[in-house]
């Protein structure tokens, strides 16, 4: 597959800027949320979402529709912004993020949220259910393909681990996950907390096709994606490097930030930064 045009490429960064800055807002507003992790996974969302997936903004169930699971859902407002600028609801609802009765809780809930299709946030369990709506396109026959994305500390969850058996087992070729892989959890390095690397060692081993990226890099996601599903007869796991709070200075890098909302010193200081990126 050829490389995105400049044409496109810069509509996709600028949909990546619009979607921190609501990422910003909407947190700040609600008072509380994950900045960090969805922060660090914006590029991989609008490669998924604006580039490859086969999506219906106005009719969600659209049946011949890929399917797209957060299994760390805890970035929720990642997924909410990224959806409110594909048009699946109006952009004014990102500000009832966290409220009682909002579409948008804390945490995706499917039987609220247009667009999401598995209530996530207890983690580990995203790659299980991306099994079973693979396995059921396989037996249905259906052409539809399936993405997951999880966290880098979500790899030392067990089920993670089972899942993985099961989607080589089962060749799995219409499955893609994505791990965003920004070196951080809650209580700091995952290394420190509990090693799961080395990440591309251990895919290759459970019989995954694996693909390292610059996770912040759009072409190079794009690419990998397409690169995906060219491979037959196994599921492909892209393994996305990326910097937790990316474009915010005082969040990149920062543990602190994985589930702070910004004051409104702090929120009017990454608005302006990230408004200058070109």
């Amino acid at each position: 597959m050829p490389d995105l045009v400049n044409e496109k490429l810069d509509s996709l960064k600028a949909k990546a800027k619009a979607i921190r800055l609501d990422i910003i807002r909407m947190i700040h507003k609600a008072g509380s949320g994950h900045p960090g992790g969805s922060l660090s996974a914006v590029e991989i969302m609008v490669s998924l979402y604006f580039s490859k997936m086969k999506i219906n903004p106005l009719e969600a169930k659209w049946k011949y529709r890929d399917f797209f699971l957060m299994s760390k859902g805890h970035a929720a407002p990642v997924w909410y912004a990224t959806l409110a600028e594909a048009g699946y609801f109006p952009k004014t609802e990102l500000d009832n993020l966290r409220k009682l009765g909002s579409i948008l809780q804390g945490h995706p809930d499917m039987k609220r949220c247009p667009g999401v299709e598995m209530s996530s946030g207890s983690l580990g369990q995203g790659l299980s259910v991306a099994n079973g709506i693979a396995i059921a396109g396989k037996l249905d026959k259906k052409v539809y393909r399936v993405y997951v994305l999880l966290g880098d500390g979500e790899m030392q969850e067990g089920q993670v681990w089972e899942a993985a058996m099961a989607s080589a087992h089962y060749k799995l070729d219409n499955l893609c996950a994505v791990i965003d892989f920004n070196g951080l959890q809650i209580d700091g390095l995952i290394q420190k907390v509990m090693s799961p690397l080395p990440l591309d060692e251990k895919w290759k081993a459970f019989g995954w096709n694996v693909i390292p990226v610059d996770g912040h890099n759009i072409t190079e996601v794009t690419n990998a994606l397409n690169q995906a599903e060219m491979v037959k007869g196994k599921p492909t796991m892209i393994i996305a490097r990326t910097t937790k709070g990316k474009g915010v200075s005082f969040m990149e890098n920062r543990a602190e930030w994985h589930g702070k909302a910004p004051n409104k010193d702090e929120t009017e200081k990454a608005l302006k930064e990230l408004e200058a990126v070109v």
